[in-house]
């Protein structure tokens, strides 16, 4: 699991900022919070601008450079800070797996371009390599037990394309794991797959598929009894009351029905809070593996009791996957649902800060969180 996470210069963050899921606070409630001594499910706060979307980026930049598409992956705006002078963004990873801590370090001068990496595993330095002066050192490479380690292959594949533009940079880390005989208990491998299922999830409604074609994957899923028992009973749940049924088409396509007397077709007529629950149910329903999950402004199409639902159902279902939800939504911050170390407020000045340490008061399971948020006990750290 990632156990910290430090960046700098990206987009509106010129200064460091981290996230330490590390950092429990050793409260007794809402213990499912907690996973492995590491936060597994995080509110974050922010007003408007504050860089909440892009603190998501910025936490699956390191996917982008396990993914052999990299090319084809563009962000939209600048990639560094305005304001700083370095020509450099900086990353750092620090994940827990059993008793191995690896530190994975890099800097980017865009998306694609990688300037240096590091990995550390147990204090010790694996390997660095700075790509611009072509120099680094892989002295303990030996250490990961790994059969057919070939630097040159390596530096050879490197020099086709990083001095051009427009081609992505071959991360070594990646080239490491995808060619290299590494054992089957191997930690890279462990990292490898953590990474592999990063995902952001942004519910935007109008960037939802609304033809029967795009959903068509989706509803053959639902055929099976099973599977669409379920749906129904998420629906159910998160107080959606009713009855479904797939039908196939006459044209051999599926669709998806409110069961009534009449068949009412779904996708044209649930109301938009239900076709965005439908949408998030899909996404988790193909990333049930997820490692870690970035859901941005995940309610702001819910009443917030229906909110408070679905933060339910992610805790009860989905334990051990890393989830960090951002939300405006104050009804949210609340010690029946989650608990102060938590919950965090994201500032102008692009610092984290959980609410047990905003303030100089030790709180307790029966404080008011919201109520002290409205009065402006946290005022200093927004």
């Amino acid at each position: 699991m990632l156990s910290k996470f430090e960046f700098k210069n990206y987009k509106n963050f010129r200064e460091w900022i981290i996230i330490n899921f590390s950092k429990a606070g050793g409260y007794k409630f809402n213990e499912e919070c907690i996973t492995n001594q590491l936060i597994s499910k995080m509110i974050i706060y922010g007003r408007n601008a504050t860089g909440k979307t892009n603190l998501g980026k910025a936490l699956l930049d390191i996917k982008d450079n396990f993914s052999p598409r990299m090319d084809y992956r563009r962000q939209n705006g600048v990639y560094l800070n305005a304001d700083s002078k370095s020509d450099y963004a900086e990353y750092i990873y620090t994940f827990k797996f059993e008793n191995k801590e690896l530190i994975y370090k890099y800097k980017k001068s865009s998306e694609i371009k990688l300037h240096d990496e590091e990995l550390i595993i147990n204090d010790k330095k694996i390997f660095y390599y700075n790509f611009d002066t072509k120099k680094g050192n892989f002295e303990n490479l030996k250490d990961l037990d790994a059969a057919t380690i070939n630097i040159d292959r390596f530096t050879e594949s490197v020099d086709v394309n990083h001095n051009e533009e427009d081609k992505a940079t071959l991360s070594f880390l990646r080239w490491l794991i995808n060619n290299t005989a590494i054992s089957k208990e191997s930690v890279l491998l462990k990292l490898d797959n953590y990474i592999r299922n990063m995902f952001m999830i942004n519910l935007n409604l109008q960037m939802m598929p609304k033809s029967r074609l795009s959903n068509e994957t989706f509803y053959k899923t639902l055929v099976d009894e099973k599977a669409l028992t379920n749906f129904e009973d998420f629906l159910n749940i998160m107080g959606i009351k009713c009855k479904l049924v797939v039908k196939k088409l006459p044209e051999g396509e599926y669709q998806l029905y409110f069961k009534n007397k009449k068949l009412i077709p779904f996708l044209e007529n649930a109301s938009s809070g239900t076709l965005v629950l439908m949408d998030l149910y899909r996404r988790f329903e193909m990333r049930k593996n997820s490692s870690m999950i970035y859901l941005d402004e995940f309610d702001a199409f819910y009443h917030y009791e229906m909110s408070e639902k679905v933060i339910e159902f992610f805790k009860n279902k989905y334990p051990l996957c890393q989830m960090i939800l951002t939300t405006h939504n104050t009804n949210l911050m609340n010690n029946r649902l989650m608990r102060p170390d938590c919950l965090f407020i994201l500032s102008q000045e692009g610092k984290l800060t959980s609410l047990c340490d905003a303030t100089t008061r030790e709180l307790r399971e029966g404080h008011n969180l919201e109520k002290m948020y409205i009065s402006g006990e946290f005022n200093e750290y927004e």
